[in-house]
């Protein structure tokens, strides 16, 4: 199946204790069906001090399901779906809300 969220893109989070809040996904797991998006979800994670690094909690953004993420429309705002379709022999992808092209 096609990727309908990748890296980079601009999201808002459906459910969860985030909800509402948006940002710009970091990194995809597909096989998994998660994401990890900038300053959401975030987690405290120990970490030990080395010579190179201090130790201490670190804040950490942990994997949010996919499901749980719909794409920033690009012209109205707000959440909306992904579609694909052909233009001038492409596939791009396009906001079903609004039907602005996602992929220049």
């Amino acid at each position: 199946m096609a990727a309908k969220l990748k890296k980079g893109d601009k999201v808002v989070v459906l459910a969860g204790k985030d909800k509402g809040r948006e940002g710009t996904i970091l990194s995809v797991d597909p096989k998994a069906g998660k994401a990890v998006v900038e300053g959401l979800n975030m987690a405290v994670r120990h970490q030990r001090q080395t010579q190179t690094s201090q130790g201490g909690r670190m804040p950490k953004a942990m994997p949010i399901d996919l499901s749980n993420l719909a794409m920033v429309d690009p012209k109205e705002g707000g959440p909306t779906r992904v579609g694909f379709r052909v233009e001038d022999g492409k596939k791009v992808r396009f906001a079903k809300k609004s039907g602005e092209v996602i992929d220049a």
